[in-house]
């Protein structure tokens, strides 16, 4: 078993699959026992953690930390399994996993005064560290993401049994079906996902035997409710820390209605909605998300 410890190289050591013209960061890895997690560090001040979701990775937020280091200390991970991290076949990807690893990277590089970003996966994934760790937070950048069970409604339960069904399992395995469909599907403007964009994600997850994660996540919406249910129920221990909501109305997996009941949690949080972007926001909506962020401090 590996010994969780952080190395990071002396270049930005990119393979050839990314463009460094878009994505031009420094490679930083953290040893864990399933396998090397790779992140991004990139600036000085304090930190903007920013957690990812499906099927994305560090790429997602580049324009966020291009925008923002100059203030910020950026860090944004790549879950185990995305990215340029490792891609074990036989670990469990399950949510509750990824934010023991997303843990075990914050602690070592013991941080305070954290501005946490998260979005889709990244919501509960990073708001878990948040809720373990209220002290740590200074601020919270919440985009369309949730925190609580969807058992209960038919919208996720038949989205997460036909994505992480036998069908969509198969699919994503064989096509990277999520990457190749749903990721265009989820942008309000599909103009903005580029070609040269959209090959990130897809090559993120080059082979069959890569893509155990993009399927996981959507079976565990249902899945994972028990570990979804433990959160809710802690989330007064997040509800004094100040939060923006940056969002795009056009989403198709979290729409206005899961922005209301965020407000019933945060009533005081600032709220910035964008009714032409879809579910990627930070995508689509980069500059504007970094002018709020900066308006923070």
């Amino acid at each position: 078993m590996k010994t969780p410890q952080s190395v990071t190289t002396d270049h930005p050591g990119l393979p050839s699959w990314i463009n460094p013209n878009l994505y031009p960061f420094q490679t930083h890895r953290h040893a864990l026992p399933m396998g090397t997690m790779h992140y991004v560090d990139e600036g000085a001040g304090a930190p903007l953690v920013m957690v990812h979701g499906n099927p994305t990775w560090s790429f997602v937020y580049r324009k966020l930390i291009t925008g923002l280091r100059d203030r910020y200390r950026c860090i944004a991970p790549d879950h185990i399994g995305f990215g340029q991290s490792d891609k074990p076949e036989d670990w469990s990807y399950l949510p509750a996993d990824h934010a023991a690893n997303l843990a075990n990277l914050l602690d070592s590089l013991d941080l305070h005064d954290i501005t946490l970003v998260v979005q889709d996966w990244g919501g509960p994934i990073g708001l878990s560290y948040a809720i373990a760790n209220p002290h740590r937070i200074r601020q919270l950048v919440i985009l369309n993401t949730w925190m609580w069970p969807v058992n209960d409604d038919w919208y996720y339960q038949a989205f997460s049994g036909f994505m992480g069904g036998l069908v969509g399992r198969t699919l994503i395995r064989q096509m990277n079906l999520f990457a190749r469909a749903v990721v265009p599907m989820a942008y309000g403007d599909r103009k903005k996902l580029t070609r040269e964009i959209h090959r990130h994600y897809l090559d993120g997850l080059p082979t069959p035997a890569s893509r155990k994660g993009s399927w996981v996540f959507p079976q565990q919406i249902i899945g994972s409710t028990t570990w979804l249910q433990s959160l809710w129920e802690q989330r007064e221990r997040i509800t004094g820390i100040p939060v923006l909501f940056a969002w795009g109305m056009k989403d198709i997996a979290f729409r206005e209605k899961e922005l209301r009941r965020w407000q019933g949690v945060f009533p005081d949080g600032k709220v910035v909605t964008y009714p032409d972007a879809g579910h990627y926001v930070q995508e689509e909506k980069g500059d504007e998300i970094v002018a709020l962020i900066r308006g923070l401090r």
